[in-house]
């Protein structure tokens, strides 16, 4: 049975999975000495809390994470501009159209494709969840092409 891949010194693959082997236990090496230097860094702040109140129990403090928040999803503000958008435009727009014409509105006039993919399927979600209700299909086929409900 042949096979594809034969693990031989010279096999030009095998020497690059090697190296990427290699490079990620160096980053695995560094992320635990950044864990230990972190956890000291805490072991030192809750002695300086018991200083200031012995009883207190620092079990109970959650871990914090850091979250960013998409602005366009601030109760609704995404479909709220993409209606403003709908109002303004002449016929039935796809969500790539609107998405764009919101990043214009914004102030990015040369969005790039990535951020062009991201408004898109956001506002591909929003538009499905209010189909029938503020907003309409138009046409069969794709892209889907949206309007305002008379």
């Amino acid at each position: 049975m042949p096979r594809t891949f034969e693990a031989r010194p010279n096999n030009p693959a095998l020497g690059q999975l090697v190296r990427l082997h290699a490079d990620m236990g160096g980053k695995i090496h560094e992320n635990k000495k950044e864990a230990g230097r972190l956890a000291t860094d805490m072991m030192h702040v809750e002695a300086v809390i018991r200083m200031f109140d012995p009883a207190y129990d620092v079990r109970r403090i959650a871990v914090k994470r850091k979250r960013t928040r998409n602005p366009w999803f601030k109760r609704g503000a995404l479909f709220r501009e993409a209606i403003g958008v709908m109002r303004t435009a002449e016929g039935p727009l796809s969500t790539r159209e609107i998405g764009i014409r919101l990043l214009a509105a914004q102030g990015i006039a040369e969005p790039t494709l990535e951020q062009v993919r991201h408004m898109a399927a956001a506002l591909r979600a929003s538009l499905e969840n209010h189909k029938g209700k503020d907003i309409q299909r138009v046409g069969e086929g794709m892209p889907k092409r949206w309007a305002l409900r008379p």
